[in-house]
């Protein structure tokens, strides 16, 4: 007979009497409870972590691809500023070469007068070389562009022989018989040859020079050359004429610089034999400047072309 523990339980209601098996019975059930709890328990957590770690597993995901468009676009934005950076660098050496060439060009037509320099090292024409006065003689208007050499009606304020108001003549008339041949005074590009009604000097021609200056030759009876051909000093132009307003046979002819009107007469006068006439009594012009260009022109072993010369005015006279 196995031995058995009684236990024996004694309160106001009575006495209980228990055995040790079933004290053993009902631990262990309650122990499985528990266990079973803590099973149920554990396994709802498992899938709610379960559940949460594919939620943040996708967030993860979609960071990385988001990332992934971010570097993307990081990358085409930081070719896009190495882009716009070799843009930036071309168009600032371009500017600097466009601002040298301005330079020139402003050298080049008198805009600048370099007046800081020594005046030494500013014009003197003692020091120009045969080649370089030649060059001035031929780029530059010299000369009459007629036989008679004799000026009939000066530059200046005068009484217009048509309207008998005074007015401002912008050039000088020269005495020239019907069918007098005309001849350029200087090298060049004609930019004009036709009737001009606006400016009354009926048919014309206009040519335009080396360095901003131009001429005109009005009253034209005939026009031998056509707008732009080239032509050197001394080839002809024209016949005189009297057409426009004009009272009798003449040449009016003027002489320009950047569209300005300047006194012809010194530029009649100025020769290689009297060469320094026009650097005394023309002063609206910064010599200086263009001495210094036609002597880097003359170092130059080819002598530039004048095709590319600049039209200043395609209107007016």
């Amino acid at each position: 007979m196995r031995h058995r523990y009684q236990i024996t339980i004694t309160d106001y209601k009575g006495a209980r009497h228990f055995t040790l098996s079933q004290i053993m019975r009902r631990m262990l059930a309650g122990l499985l409870f528990g266990l079973l709890l803590i099973f149920i328990s554990g396994s709802l957590l498992i899938h709610h972590l379960n559940s949460r770690v594919g939620t943040l597993g996708s967030q993860v995901s979609e960071l990385r691809q988001l990332q992934q468009e971010l570097d993307q676009h990081n990358h085409s934005l930081l070719a896009e500023r190495a882009a716009l950076e070799s843009e930036v660098d071309e168009k600032a050496r371009s500017l600097a070469a466009m601002g040298d060439e301005l330079e020139h060009i402003e050298i080049l037509i008198g805009l600048r007068s370099e007046q800081d320099r020594p005046l030494a090292q500013r014009l003197d024409t003692a020091s120009q070389t045969a080649f370089e006065k030649r060059l001035m003689l031929e780029s530059i208007p010299s000369g009459f562009p007629v036989e008679s050499e004799q000026v009939t009606s000066p530059f200046g304020n005068r009484i217009h022989p048509i309207t008998q108001r005074r007015a401002m003549h912008g050039g000088v008339d020269l005495r020239a018989p019907m069918r007098t041949r005309v001849y350029a005074t200087a090298d060049g590009v004609v930019e004009w040859a036709s009737k001009h009604h606006s400016s009354g000097l009926g048919k014309m021609v206009k040519l335009v020079h080396n360095y901003g200056f131009s001429t005109i030759y009005g009253h034209l009876d005939e026009i031998d050359v056509g707008v732009g051909s080239y032509v050197q000093r001394g080839q002809f132009l024209g016949w005189s004429g009297n057409t426009g307003a004009s009272t009798a046979p003449h040449l009016h002819y003027e002489v320009r610089h950047l569209n300005r009107r300047l006194d012809p007469y010194p530029f009649l006068q100025w020769s290689m034999e009297d060469y320094d006439i026009l650097f005394t009594k023309e002063e609206l012009v910064e010599w200086e400047s263009l001495a210094e260009v036609i002597r880097r022109t003359a170092s130059v072993p080819e002598r530039p072309s004048l095709q590319g010369g600049q039209s200043w005015s395609a209107t007016l006279p």
